[in-house]
């Protein structure tokens, strides 16, 4: 990138000036030189890590009308336009060279040179009479073997004051980096384009997300919700996902948490990988237990153990259905005065916030990412418009929760991850609970078949199976095969590989209605917990072990005085032949479709699989009851 005599001088006042030189990073410096040319804004503010920058970001994103006060002096609310909603998955695309192409076109890669020259053009003059900010990050605790250090140039204030509250702060990282260090960060540049007056983004026709993996940048042009703009989030994701890879370490879509075990003193952590709406906030959530992070992790190999972080310090959550009932630690922070940003939401005349399923009486009127808002109000389309979008967000720090693990969220070599769960949604197949026999047959049966069943209610057609192996494919960045590969690769040299489950929590009885309340969860993680300590015995099935029905009956008392019948266990944990086949099938037909060249090892481990359930189907009929198996 060019040097341009200057200009930053007069982009920036003298604190910012001496703050970015500071750094003696000429690589920094390049990058921030060549988009305050090519973006083109008014001013450029350089943050530090001090308190008074923080609150500088927050006041900005006030004063500019991209958040809103609320009743609440340290609440805020922003609103996305009515069409940016969500993440856009046809817009976000891999920038791919020649010798990538083909293998990564099922990923959604453009050809390099093309790509940039689109996205490049678009960022042409985008912040023209717009005050930008650059901010530094870490991704995971700064000054560990896990770090990645982040650069964020944007004129979204509201971006930048999200990630603060979402992200470690890195300046002092940055400022104390070797030589040898200096070249190796993740950049983002990010515009939020023409504004409306709610402050959204307006050309969303020419909204784009671009990742070059390669020289670890991504560029984001006219959008502003988060999916879409938060460049550390899930773009930092897919850049960590392809480091990793060439790297030997595992970037991956999962909570870190905590199960406590008072009576024997004991602190068991846990990685748990499931598609969008398959329990993984609720698992991360489990009362009693403490989080350490509630959606990605690096993993590691540090002195022959399996060690994790979370890579963030705060929640982008999705706020729908939230309520004292179902979410009572997340709620209760939702109602305190601490910083916290809601995102279309509805708020009411009275600045307080409202949404779908909040559990509270909710106004007729107010404002939303619609505008002006009164109930029975209709879209463009003629369609009924809700009093609070079904993808509104609330934005909070990890350190509020009452169950916040500190101890582990500092750690800098990371927790020992000693058990991972991997959970699906389907009504007929998958057991609540069942332990893998090994690493490899817990990534390519557990992880690797991971499906989501839709409902009716979403689709108009229940019973449709999504495939998401590894609760992972939005973000893979190389081909799908390798990545499963480096998964199983990632165990050799660790002395105490943790064990692996699986979790459905979605079964479905004869009469339709699900099986077990939403608490049972809290007995399947119990359960992988005491297996990992040798605690519970296990019948075998052709996929694994599940637990015996007096150690599940003694844990739903204990754990949530409840009676828990032998007639259920039996249902829930009979295992279905025909249904496992289906699957199998289900899941090698997908990896062929995704990577033709995955390697031969995964279809060979699904056919092997495949036999000895037909085996088993042969000696013991299409459902086998738990402890009728005979390997």
């Amino acid at each position: 990138m060019p040097v341009i005599t200057g200009l930053l001088q007069k982009k920036m006042n003298e604190t910012s000036y001496k703050k970015l030189a500071a750094l003696k990073n000429p690589k920094v410096t390049a990058f921030v030189e060549e988009f305050a040319r090519r973006c083109n804004p008014r001013s450029i503010y350089v943050c530090d890590d001090g308190p008074e920058d923080a609150a500088y970001l927050r006041k900005l994103a006030l004063e500019k009308g991209e958040e809103r006060p609320m009743a609440l002096p340290n609440q805020t609310i922003h609103w996305d336009g009515y069409g940016d909603q969500g993440r856009d998955k046809k817009a976000t695309r891999y920038l791919a060279r020649p010798e990538q192409l083909e293998k990564m076109r099922s990923l959604g890669a453009l050809p390099y040179e093309e790509g940039l020259a689109e996205i490049l053009g678009i960022a042409e003059n985008i912040m023209e009479g717009k005050d930008a900010v650059v901010k530094f990050f870490a991704e995971g605790p700064t000054r560990s073997p896990f770090t990645v250090p982040c650069v964020q140039f944007t004129d979204s204030f509201y971006v930048a004051h999200s990630e603060a509250i979402l992200y470690r702060p890195a300046y002092d990282h940055f400022l104390n980096m070797k030589d040898g260090e200096k070249d190796v960060f993740f950049r983002f540049i990010h515009s939020a384009g023409r504004l409306d007056k709610l402050g959204c983004s307006v050309n969303i026709d020419k909204r784009r997300v671009y990742m070059d993996t390669k020289d670890n940048i991504v560029y984001s042009m006219n959008n502003q919700y988060a999916g879409n703009s938060i460049g550390l989030k899930k773009h930092s994701m897919r850049l960590a996902i392809n480091k990793s890879g060439n790297e030997g370490w595992l970037c991956e879509h999962m909570f870190l948490m905590a199960a406590l075990n008072p009576e024997k003193g004991r602190k068991t952590y846990f990685a748990g990988a499931y598609p969008s709406a398959c329990g993984k906030t609720s698992t991360a959530m489990i009362p009693g237990e403490k989080i350490v992070g509630d959606d990605i992790v690096y993993l590691r190999n540090i002195g022959g153990e399996f060690r994790g972080v979370n890579v963030e310090q705060g929640i982008f959550g999705i706020i729908k259905d939230v309520n004292a009932e179902d979410d009572p630690v997340i709620f209760k922070n939702l109602m305190l005065d601490q910083e916290t940003i809601f995102s279309n939401i509805l708020q009411g005349p009275d600045k307080k916030p409202y949404w779908l399923g909040c559990g509270l009486e909710t106004p007729g009127e107010g404002m939303n990412n619609h505008g002006p808002w009164k109930k029975g109000d209709r879209d463009a389309e003629g369609k009924e418009v809700p009093l609070a979008h079904g993808n509104a967000r609330y934005t909070i720090r990890l350190d509020y929760l009452d169950n916040f693990d500190q101890e582990g969220f500092e750690a800098k070599e990371g927790v020992k991850v000693q058990g991972i769960l991997y959970g699906g949604r389907d009504s007929d197949t998958t057991v609540p609970v069942e332990e893998s026999p090994s690493w490899e047959d817990g990534i390519l049966l557990k992880a690797c078949t991971l499906e989501s069943e839709t409902t009716s209610a979403t689709l108009g057609k229940e019973g449709v199976r999504t495939p998401s192996p590894m609760a992972n494919l939005d973000f893979v960045a190389y081909p799908l095969g390798r990545y499963v590969l480096n998964n199983l690769n990632f165990v050799k040299g660790i002395k105490d590989t943790p064990r692996i489950f699986s979790n459905n929590y979605f079964m479905r009885g004869p009469d339709g209605k699900f099986m077990t309340g939403k608490l049972a969860k809290k007995v399947w993680l119990h359960w992988a917990e005491g297996r990992i300590h040798g605690e519970y015995g296990a019948h075998e099935t052709p996929t694994g072990r599940i637990p015996l029905y007096p150690d599940l009956k003694k844990l739903f008392k204990d754990l949530l005085d409840t009676e828990f019948s032998e007639a259920d266990y039996t249902y829930l944990f009979t295992f279905r032949c025909s249904k496992w086949l289906e699957k199998l099938d289900r899941t090698a037909a997908f990896f062929k479709k995704m990577d033709p060249d995955a390697p031969a090892l995964l279809d060979a481990r699904w056919e092997e699989a495949k036999k000895k359930i037909a085996a088993a189907k042969a000696a013991h009929g299409d459902e086998i009851p738990p402890g009728a198996y005979k390997p």
